[in-house]
């Protein structure tokens, strides 16, 4: 098969397209011929050596949102998808969830699912979607509906798990709160946006630029401001007559941390999922924490069982994949090059 890969850090240009040996499978997995595939900041953070998780290993084809076609089934994942009561078979069409969680002992994948130590994950630790063949767990893999474009599925696992698991499993989002959401045009952004808005809370934005913020309130959002040049918490403040916000969705970290606590309401809740601009904070004021019960959440991984209800939801709501560009495999280079100098609304999907 064909795959975008590499073997050494570095920027974009060390990704190449190869052909490479079509993967095994074991009793237990389906093999997928893939039709589209995210791009995301893990991929580029891997790809320079800025980080990496563990388990990973040179070489690597990238790509932790898979959507594509089931070309061959083992035995055992015939029996597992029988008994999760799915039509699935050769020829179904498929999105894949990631997270190698929950994994059974029959699939080549089992093995790595500690959520808060040795996780494997599709696109990350083992091999993923910037190739024409990936191999997943029958219990990983989900039904796309029959109108949905394999780019609008791929668009979805790591984006909307993470916002919705952020918003709802850990933060309790409820409908009437107010929202703050940082890197507003961002894909998990945009997915948080339409998820907050969909469930009744109102949301605010900040973005680094005015065509972003346009962006985040043609998703859903009320106001939104460039974060750049302006007070967010002042700002917030004044959205909210003097209160400030129930929640502030965070995957910006450093950059925006200190406004990002002082925009909460009193027991608001500052709920954090990534740390693009840096990892290391300081709490400007322990006093207005304790004073005013601020809390400070981190979201970890999302759980198997999770993934098949935000699917449905997915499925059966008129939400936008807030995609921003599709490329052709080969062109994955320059897909990197862009997110990696910010020049992103949305999401960026690779097809063969």
């Amino acid at each position: 098969m064909k795959a975008l890969t590499y073997s050494e850090h570095g920027s974009p240009s060390v990704l190449t397209i190869k052909d490479v040996p079509d993967p095994s499978f074991s009793s237990g997995d389906v093999l997928i011929r893939v039709y589209a595939t995210g791009v995301n900041r893990v991929d580029v953070a891997q790809r320079n050596g800025w980080f990496t998780l563990p388990n990973f290993c040179l070489p690597n084809i990238a790509g932790m949102d898979v959507a594509g076609e089931i070309i061959a089934c083992g035995d055992a994942a015939l029996e597992i998808i029988a008994a999760r009561g799915l039509a699935l078979t050769v020829g179904s069409r498929v999105v894949v969830d990631p997270s190698m969680s929950e994994v059974s002992s029959s699939s080549s994948l089992h093995g790595r699912g500690d959520l808060y130590g040795d996780l494997d994950v599709i696109g990350a630790t083992r091999n993923g979607g910037y190739a024409e063949l990936c191999v997943a767990p029958a219990s990983h893999i989900h039904l796309l509906p029959e109108t949905m474009p394999f780019t609008h599925a791929a668009a979805f696992p790591t984006a909307w798990m993470t916002a919705h698991h952020a918003l709802f499993d850990v933060g309790n989002l409820r409908s009437g709160e107010t929202l703050l959401v940082h890197a507003g045009a961002s894909g998990v952004s945009l997915a948080a946006i339409q998820l907050a808005q969909a469930a009744g809370a109102t949301v605010y934005a900040t973005a680094s630029s005015e065509e972003k913020c346009q962006r985040a309130i043609a998703a859903g959002a009320i106001a939104a401001v460039t974060n750049r040049s302006v007070d967010i918490s002042q700002w917030s403040k004044e959205q909210t007559n003097g209160r400030g916000v129930d929640m502030v969705f965070d995957h910006v970290g450093a950059a925006l941390w200190a406004p990002s606590l002082f925009a909460l309401a009193p027991r608001g809740r500052l709920v954090n999922c990534g740390n693009t601009s840096g990892d290391e904070v300081v709490i400007p004021s322990l006093g207005y924490v304790f004073h005013m019960g601020i809390q400070i959440l981190g979201s970890d991984p999302y759980r198997h069982e999770e993934f098949a209800k935000v699917w449905e939801k997915y499925c059966s709501q008129d939400f936008d994949p807030s995609i921003d560009t599709v490329y052709q495999l080969e062109d994955g280079a320059k897909a990197h090059h862009r997110l990696e100098s910010n020049d992103v609304s949305g999401k960026f999907i690779l097809t063969p």
